[in-house]
């Protein structure tokens, strides 16, 4: 979200007026300047509970950029502090741009009336991983599209892991950010898009309580009509016809790794329970210590929520259980049992494992494999869901030891097969060629 064009929050929510106070957000209308005049606001990108992002002119460079203004509460500016000394390292360490991580162009202090507000400037980039999987209806990647975004976020990763020391403990779909707009009239570069340099005349948006009560209407409309699409649809009616698939070829799916506010050096930890819930790995839940490898987990989850659409872990509590136990569980039904030794080896242990290493509430498990989740539920062919296993595999082992490094994982076979169906495709003579490369693949890398 932090430099998005979009959101990362929820598409039908505002940020609500009553956080327009004194420590709260600063109301930006379009057209205000900022740092002596250099940046331009154009429009609202996204908001969080930190910030608010703008679309802005930089009027020294002539570029477009992302500003990121936080809210002025001290815990906030602190936050911002935070952020702003790990993208000044990334930036430092990454003189041509080139790692696949967002990069940080200028920050400033800027004073308004609800107080003063740390500002980030950073490069204007496209549209988030998620926003991918929804314009593709959550239907899985195709497979070389799943590799192309994979190698960049681990070309992203192997520089901050190796060679800055930075765990960025809050991967998501959220917040990998492809360089340009799915959709290019959304693009302010490719749309052709005036700049505005001054504020206009009556402008509507100078109101910020008028503007929230204009998209909170419009959100209610919008529901409102889904919900008569959704009966129509469930009828037989209107709306009844399934939506035809939508073609991702044409879209540059480079992407880059964003939201470094709860990142924190490998040697210098803040926190203990890191990562959102659903790629959130065992060692944290458990608290057992955690280090690079947790964000290769994160990864790993990524990596399968691109390739089939869904999340590979969705927990949620039941009776005499909660969300952590039921995580627990879908992992061991996934990937085996959880060996003894980390099990009991957390501080959070013993409020779910027993002494012998099973779970204490959860006691009848489905067990079950990847790659016979791929090809029963997700239609893999057997050879797609053993190679893809292959690759993801390793990345989920229980001990975060044993887990390859983003290095690692850019080196194997998986990711570098190229155009695997059209050279199958080709003759039995190329199918038989094939079938040799691909008993050659089946080796795993950092074990």
């Amino acid at each position: 979200m932090s430099c998005s064009s979009s959101s990362s929050a929820s598409e039908d929510e505002v940020e609500g007026f009553d956080s327009y106070r004194k420590g709260g957000y600063h109301a930006v209308r379009i057209g205000d300047s900022f740092s002596g005049g250099r940046y331009i606001a154009q429009r609202k990108l996204g908001w969080g509970e930190f910030s608010t992002v703008w679309l802005a002119y930089d009027t020294r460079s002539s570029e477009y950029v992302a500003l990121k203004i936080q809210k002025s509460a001290p815990q906030f500016a602190q936050a911002a502090l935070h952020e702003i000394e790990v993208l000044s390292a990334i930036a430092n360490g990454d003189s041509s741009n080139s790692k696949y991580v967002v990069r940080l162009i200028d920050h400033f202090k800027h004073t308004g009336p609800n107080g003063q507000h740390l500002c980030m400037v950073l490069e204007f980039l496209g549209d988030s991983l998620l926003r991918l999987v929804k314009y593709n209806r959550y239907k899985g990647l195709e497979m070389n599209k799943v590799r192309e975004i994979c190698k960049c976020v681990l070309t992203g990763l192997d520089y901050l892991h190796r060679g800055l020391g930075i765990i960025h403990t809050d991967l998501k779909l959220e917040n990998i950010l492809l360089l340009s707009t799915i959709n290019a009239t959304k693009d302010p570069i490719r749309s052709g898009m005036t700049p505005i340099l001054e504020r206009p005349e009556g402008n509507p948006n100078g109101g910020v309580t008028m503007n929230i009560i204009e998209k909170k209407l419009k959100q209610r409309a919008r529901r409102a009509a889904a919900r008569i699409s959704g009966r129509r649809a469930s009828m037989g009616g209107v709306g009844g016809t399934p939506k035809s698939n939508r073609s991702l070829d044409g879209i540059d799916l480079r992407c880059k790794v964003v939201d470094f506010g709860n990142a924190c050096w490998a040697d210098k930890q803040f926190a203990q329970e890191i990562q959102t819930r659903q790629y959130r790995s065992p060692e944290v839940i458990l608290q057992s210590g955690y280090s690079f490898s947790a964000d290769m987990w994160s990864f790993a989850c990524i990596a399968f929520e691109l390739a089939t659409g869904e999340m590979m872990f969705t927990p949620k509590g039941g009776q005499g259980f909660n969300e952590d136990e039921d995580h627990l569980a879908m992992m061991m039904e996934l990937l085996g049992k959880i060996p003894r030794k980390i099990a009991i080896g957390g501080a959070r242990s013993k409020d779910y494992f027993d002494r012998h290493g099973d779970l204490k509430r959860i006691r009848r498990l489905k067990y079950g494999s990847l790659d016979k989740l791929l090809v029963d539920k997700f239609r893999f062919s057997e050879i797609d869901a053993h190679e893809f296993t292959g690759f993801l595999g390793p990345l989920l082992d229980f001990e975060p030891e044993k887990r390859p490094t983003a290095e690692q994982c850019l080196q194997h076979p998986w990711l570098n097969v190229k155009n695997l169906k059209k050279t199958e495709m080709k003759s039995e003579s190329g199918v038989e060629k094939v079938n040799v490369g691909m008993s050659k693949l089946q080796i795993k890398v950092g074990r």
